[in-house]
């Protein structure tokens, strides 16, 4: 089947400011900063791992494809071009998949974070979780069935407003705390920038510091939107990977200063620092307003994840493997009956809820399994760029990677190992979460990850 023809090209509708705010709002994930604040001063050493064995190889490699191949497609088009349609196939699936399986614990992020402008105990509550998590989430797939324009009105008004500043102003609460004399709940001392491993199991957060710096790639399916894909996406990067590594780092280090670990909820920890600092301030006032915030930042990042692999996911169908349920677009240009499907995965998926002992083990489960799925993408997506080094040299990229097959086989092979790495661990939960049994908990991962990497292998190949 021919990829679709529109009758006129596609206008541009992403400016240099737009990718930096999709980036960011992609990536700068508040719902992360509890579970990060979990390992105090050691934080600062978990993120230089991850920004230096993780990140930035990912930032380097996304620039060198996005510049070589800066179409509408991302992911899908970087292995397709590799390894054929049906690894492309596979990779936009997962990254699609392991989404729908993220959407419930950001969302049940916002859903506590609204219980404290009713009640804090409805924070725990499975019923009302459920409830909150299902309304936001439709209510930001209807938003996004308006398009890319309204779907990047939303990713800049909830980075700015939603992300970026309820972060910054909690990093800066958290110095005045100390600067004012309060006692601060974790260490500074040079020690304390160490691990702690005598509970081994409490590495396992590793894995949700390293899902908390993924997804700057996501941003390269809109590269046919950019108005200079070669110039502007590698600046986007940039840019986008100082602003996100400053305010992840400040704002998890001001919840440790401020919150015992002991009492950091990883569904409500942000909300409760705040809670803290506006009561010491006296600016109680201000929680509702920071709920707001809060919750528009969360909704525009669902928002920025709805719409790029559903876009990928789009352009997959095109290309002959899937129904034609995942290729027409409507009269906005967005896909949306993919955005229609998933959510109807999504709503099946939130049954987890109901079924763990508590919301923050529900919690934890679906944040193991999307961190796993999210780290096989990259496994695919690493490999894919040694691949086509090698395969595509003569293929022309504003950006490569210097050093030539040393350079980037150093880059690609530091996040290969990282990514083998926190696969392995997160199959160990951490010690305070809550599991009544670790072989049914790593039965329900390894049974989510052969499901969901199976299905594509089931589609049939219509060029074939």
């Amino acid at each position: 089947m021919a990829i679709m023809q529109t009758k006129h090209p596609r206008k541009k509708t992403l400016s240099l400011f737009s990718l930096v705010m999709i980036n960011v709002i992609a990536v700068d994930s508040l719902r992360n900063l509890p579970l990060s604040a979990e390992y105090g001063l050691s934080l600062l050493f978990f993120y230089a791992v991850g920004a230096l064995c993780f990140f930035i190889p990912i930032c380097l490699v996304t620039a060198e494809l996005a510049t070589g191949w800066p179409t509408t497609g991302g992911l899908y088009i970087w292995v397709r071009e590799a390894f054929g349609r049906r690894w492309g196939l596979l990779a936009i699936w997962l990254q699609w998949v392991y989404n729908i399986v993220w959407y419930p614990t950001i969302l049940a992020f916002l859903s506590s974070t609204l219980a404290y402008l009713v009640n804090p105990n409805l924070a725990e509550n499975r019923i009302y979780t459920l409830s909150t998590v299902m309304i936001i989430f439709w209510v930001t797939t209807f938003i996004n069935c308006f398009g890319m324009r309204a779907s990047a009105w939303l990713s800049t008004a909830g980075a700015l407003f939603g992300t970026l500043l309820p972060m910054l102003l909690i990093t800066v609460l958290g110095i005045v705390w100390l600067f004012n004399g309060h006692v601060s709940a974790i260490s500074f001392s040079p020690i304390a920038l160490l691990p702690d491993l005598h509970a081994f199991n409490n590495i396992a957060f590793f894995i949700a510091i390293l899902f908390g710096l993924v997804g700057i790639e996501m941003s390269a399916v809109h590269a046919g939107d950019v108005t200079h894909p070669e110039r502007d996406y590698p600046r986007a990067l940039l840019i986008s990977a100082v602003v996100i590594l400053f305010t992840l780092v400040g704002a998890s280090l001001a919840i440790a200063i401020v919150l015992p670990q002991e009492k950091i909820s990883l569904v409500a920890g942000l909300i409760q620092a705040y809670s803290v600092f506006f009561e010491s301030f006296h600016l109680t006032w201000m929680i509702p307003v920071m709920v707001i915030l809060i919750v528009v930042g969360g909704m525009s990042g669902v928002g920025a994840w709805l719409m790029g692999p559903a876009r990928g996911l789009m352009v997959a169908g095109n290309d002959g493997y899937l129904p034609s349920l995942f290729v027409k677009c409507n009269r906005f240009g967005a896909p949306q009956r993919v955005l229609i499907t998933q959510g109807l995965v999504f709503s099946v998926l939130c049954s987890v809820f109901l079924l763990m002992p508590t919301v923050n083990s529900s919690y934890w489960v679906l944040s193991a399994l999307t961190a796993q799925l999210a780290l096989i993408v990259y496994i695919l997506f690493f490999v894919t760029a040694l691949k086509l080094r090698h395969k595509h040299a003569h293929v022309k990229r504003a950006y490569q990677i210097p050093g030539g097959p040393w350079g980037i086989g150093i880059v690609c092979g530091m996040g290969l190992i990282t990514c083998f790495f926190a696969i392995v661990i997160g199959f160990i939960p951490p010690e305070h979460i809550f599991i009544n049994n670790l072989v049914s908990y790593d039965a329900i991962l390894v049974t989510g990850l052969l499901l969901f990497c199976g299905v594509p292998w089931l589609f049939r190949d219509k060029k074939a």
